[in-house]
């Protein structure tokens, strides 16, 4: 495999979404968590746009709402555009 990695990259992840991530993994039969972490990443940013996260702050990138620290505004956001 041409496929050469040079950088790692450590993420900590809740227990729910390492779930959703090995969820994600099994249903796609992918051999390891990596892989499934880099086509997500994939995924991603195949579909993101340069403005359509613009006036968000950072703690709006999650990936489950955490209550008061991670709480989303009702009326921010791509996903609430009605």
């Amino acid at each position: 495999m041409n496929d050469l990695r040079g950088e790692r990259l450590q993420v900590m992840l809740s227990p729910e979404e390492l779930t959703a991530l090995d969820d994600f993994r099994f249903k796609h039969r992918m051999p390891t968590r990596a892989a499934a972490v880099r086509e997500i990443l994939k995924l991603g940013l195949t579909v993101a746009t340069t403005n359509a996260n613009a006036g968000l702050k950072s703690s709006s990138y999650g990936v489950f709402d955490r209550g008061p620290a991670g709480h989303r505004h009702e009326d921010s956001g791509p996903d609430n555009a009605r």
